[in-house]
């Protein structure tokens, strides 16, 4: 359509820069007369408005691509009355159609459309760049690769840091350098505190604990899962320049340093910095000239657990907990992170962690944010989420059993996230909106709580599944906090589980964030790679400096009826989704609407974890295209699988007489194989000797359990009879004793698990370890020289070798993992491994060459 060219070529303009600063932006960058672009898609917008009206339709899709391997929808809006049989996906280059597809009809009245179809191309993996086709309409073009997503969780920090108060480092000066002063308390009030630091939490320059811990803990969260995803662009300042520190730890460790301050003694913690008197106008936060009755200096409220608030409004405040276990939680996945980092940091925030869990307790009930001038403050009533998070998270830290236990009780008394089980909420009453807790939980051998995620995950399908968008969720103000914390259940259910039910609505509610939604709108400002995203948001960045808010997640639409109701909202601008906007939410990318234009804090820090996910997937694709075969539990089964090569080998625990025989012929056809060993084999003094030749003649040598741990049942596969702590003490004993050999995990990160036996859980922990499952290829039938004659599946060397020979003129033997035991029981005489010089060169002979593992350095992802 006319109008979403005008506009594609204006964001094309304004973001023409990013192209070759990969996501790293300052101010003054990018000034590409701005009001001039506006004024030049409001023109468009006007000269072509009667284009869209007679239009057949629009086809959005997620704007800044797909990953090969993922589901692929775009959807279809017409205000006509249509019935399509077909959709096409053509090539860009070629202008060849690569899929034809039937639409499924979809309900569009809740947009106020009379036509909605979804359009399914999940078949389409090839990557590169095509456009959809539905008989005159066409789509923008999108891109299929796995590396859409790379970069975009350190591009949303470049509005963190503009967000930074004390240094600012976008504006290069510094603000707020007074904070301030305490109310509220029974004995320091009056008194200067230092609290300078931290973050402000929207568009205006209030700061309030509540959203910054949690925006803390989202990005300690996304770093620790997905630690090799982030890069380091800028310093601890926020300027331009590496300093060897990855820049999601900069914002993390900026926040957790204004943490410290607004917690300065057991007890005493400090809840907001300003109030609603911040609210004159916009102003630039170097130029803040709010006045609070204190000169320079802003109010700092004192956590007291009952209503505040220094004039006629007061909040509805009950307790300390949510508050406080805020606090506990971000300390102590602090103190987990800054181990490796900072041993002197990491043991303060751990006191502080656990002295911030006592204050938790100490006076149970809820803590909102303070007003003033308004009745309107953060609603905040719901805190065992809080507590069930600190208590895991000091498990975590501390591995006592009893902070298991108490995050267990708390989390069962709220199992379903208010917002999800009641499809509404109060601004902020049900915060956060993603409860991590359960996952915590879960990763602890605790199913109920998987469970607990997929109950919240079905309402929202029985909700949404109507809709073309999928979209069940309420849209209330920051709509898009709940869309991310959504999507962020839903992939950890299913990381946790394996359970791919909502795999579709999952894959719908990231689409609407990258512009498959009724606008045809990416919801992060200024976003490189899509051809529509917010440029103009609520923000005085936007009106004094005439720049978006780059990285920015916009509140998102909210309902119709809402909208109508607010006071105090004038678009600046023609409407240019009016179209859209006829249905039961709006949107307006417009300076004026601080509903739906806003972006905020919390909101931009909780899409962290998504968007490393994302890339995180996408590197892992790559790497299984050109690398691994997996099976279904996500271990490789066959490695380089084009290539003509077998992967012999080898496992031992109590048994290796046969050790030197199988390394001199290794040895006498110059061939490198692969050893796994539990820690019992690695601590016999007997077999010392031949673990150093292993070694020593270049083989490749790995983990196998330090106590040959069976980690699930053989008639139940899908249970776990390990923890994750278990899990991981084991495997670590195991590389202690690998290391007195010289074997450190950063050269041996294929693992093959004890009996060769794992489930989903297994590979995702050894995954979280840097690890990767390796599991012998199924059908080779090696595996079985182990079995004795008095067995029932017991088969003799003569029958394994020819059960291989045949099951390699059906199937090929490229990429083979080829298990042979070089010790079995003294009731097998009939050792398989005396037939390995056979295997060998009947195999050599028909082409194949024989690897290790040292090939595939690149880290597991």
């Amino acid at each position: 359509m006319a109008v979403s060219l005008a506009r594609q070529n204006i964001h094309k303009c304004i973001l023409m820069e990013l192209k070759n600063k990969k996501y790293g932006l300052l101010k003054n960058e990018i000034m590409l007369g701005y009001s001039n672009l506006k004024m030049v898609f409001l023109i468009a917008f006007l000269v072509f408005f009667h284009i869209n009206l007679k239009a057949g339709g629009f086809i959005r899709i997620n704007q800044l691509g797909y990953l090969p391997k993922s589901i692929k929808v775009a959807v279809f809006l017409s205000d006509q009355k249509l019935d399509i049989l077909a959709f096409k996906v053509v090539n860009s280059a070629s202008s060849e159609v690569v899929f034809e597809g039937k639409p499924q009809l979809s309900d569009a009245t809740g947009w106020g459309m009379q036509t909605a179809y979804r359009l399914n191309f999940s078949q389409v993996e090839l990557p590169g760049t095509y456009f959809i086709e539905l008989g005159e309409e066409k789509s923008p073009a999108f891109r299929i690769d796995y590396d859409v997503f790379d970069g975009t969780a350190d591009f949303v920090l470049n509005y963190i840091r503009q967000q930074r108060c004390g240094f600012n480092p976008y504006l290069n000066d510094s603000c707020h350098t007074h904070d301030g002063v305490i109310v509220d308390h029974p004995t320091k009030t009056g008194e200067k505190i230092d609290v300078t630091g931290g973050w402000h939490d929207a568009s205006d320059y209030l700061q309030y604990s509540t959203t910054s811990i949690n925006s803390v803990f989202q990005m300690m969260f996304a770093y620790q899962s997905f630690k090799g995803i982030f890069t380091d662009k800028f310093d601890k300042n926020g300027k331009a320049g590496s300093n060897e520190v990855p820049d999601i730890l900069d914002e993390i460790r900026w926040g957790l340093d204004w943490m410290l301050k607004m917690n300065p003694a057991p007890g005493e913690m400090y809840n907001q910095i300003a109030d609603d008197r911040d609210h004159v106008g916009f102003r630039l936060p170097n130029k803040d000239e709010a006045d609070y009755g204190f000169g320079e200096y802003r109010p700092v409220y004192l956590v007291t657990g009952n209503p505040q608030g220094l004039a006629q409004y007061k909040n509805e405040s009950t307790g300390v907990s949510s508050i406080a276990g805020k606090f506990a939680s971000a300390f102590a996945l602090g103190s987990e992170l800054f181990k490796e980092i900072d041993l002197e940091q990491a043991e303060l925030l751990k006191q502080k962690a656990l002295k911030a869990w006592d204050f938790a307790l100490s006076d149970i009930g809820f803590c909102q944010t303070a007003c003033n001038v308004s009745p309107y403050f953060y609603e905040e009533r719901n805190y065992v989420d809080d507590l069930e998070l600190a208590a895991a998270s000091l498990f975590n830290l501390t591995g006592d059993k009893s902070y298991l236990k108490e995050a267990s009780k708390w989390g069962k008394d709220e199992a379903i996230s208010p917002w999800i089980r009641t499809d509404t909420a109060r601004h902020y009453e049900s915060y956060p909106f993603i409860n991590l807790g359960h996952y915590f939980l879960i990763k602890e051998n605790m199913p109920e709580f998987a469970d607990f995620y997929r109950q919240g995950l079905d309402l929202l399908y029985l909700r949404g599944k109507d809709d073309p968008f999928l979209n069940g969720l309420p849209y209330l103000w920051c709509s898009n906090n709940f869309v991310v914390a959504a999507l962020t259940q839903a992939e950890l259910y299913e990381k946790t589980t394996g359970d791919t039910s909502f795999s579709e609505m999952k894959a719908a509610l990231r689409d609407w964030l990258f512009g498959c939604n009724p606008w045809g709108t990416a919801m992060i400002c200024a976003m490189p790679g899509v051809v529509d995203s917010p440029l103009t948001p609520h923000s005085s960045y936007t009106v004094l400096l005439k720049e978006p808010t780059y990285g920015g997640l916009v509140d998102g639409p909210v309902y119709n009826s809402t909208y109508q109701s607010l006071i105090g909202i004038t678009l600046t601008e023609e409407d240019e989704y009016a179209p859209f906007n006829k249905g039961k939410a709006v949107y307006h990318d417009d300076v004026g609407d601080y509903s739906t234009n806003e972006p905020t804090l919390d909101g931009t820090a909780s899409l962290t974890y998504i968007l490393a996910a994302l890339q995180s997937e996408g590197k892992r694709q790559a790497a299984e295209k050109s690398s691994f075969k997996k099976d279904d539990l996500g271990a490789i089964i066959r490695v380089r699988p084009n290539e003509k090569s077998i992967y012999l080998t080898f496992t031992a625990d109590s048994f290796f007489e046969g050790g030197e025989h199988v390394l001199n012929v290794l040895d006498e056809n110059n061939i490198k194989a692969s050893f796994f060993f539990t820690g019992n084999f690695l601590r016999n003094k007997n077999f010392e000797s031949i673990i150093k030749r292993i070694i020593s003649e270049g083989h490749y040598v790995g983990a196998h359990s330090d106590s040959h741990l069976l980690y699930a049942p053989w008639e139940n596969r899908d249970s776990t009879l390990v923890t994750e702590t278990e899990f991981v003490e084991d495997l670590q004993n195991n590389f202690r004793e690998l290391e007195r050999f010289g074997v450190s995990q950063e050269k041996a990160s294929f693992f093959m698990p004890a009996y060769e036996w794992y489930n989903r859980d297994i590979v995702e922990w050894s995954e979280e370890m840097g690890l990767r499952v390796i599991g012998l290829t199924p059908g080779t039938g090696t595996n079985a020289d182990y079995t004795t004659p008095d067995m029932s599946n017991y088969r003799s060397s003569d029958e394994l070798f020819s059960h291989l020979k045949n099951f390699e003129q059906g199937n090929d033997l490229n990429g083979t993992i080829l298990l042979i035991h070089p010790g079995t029981s003294a009731e097998r005489q009939d050792k398989f491994y005396l037939k390995l010089n056979d295997v060998i060169h009947y195999f050599t002979d028909k082409g194949y060459a024989f690897q290790s593992f040292f090939i595939n350095p690149e880290p597991a992802h």
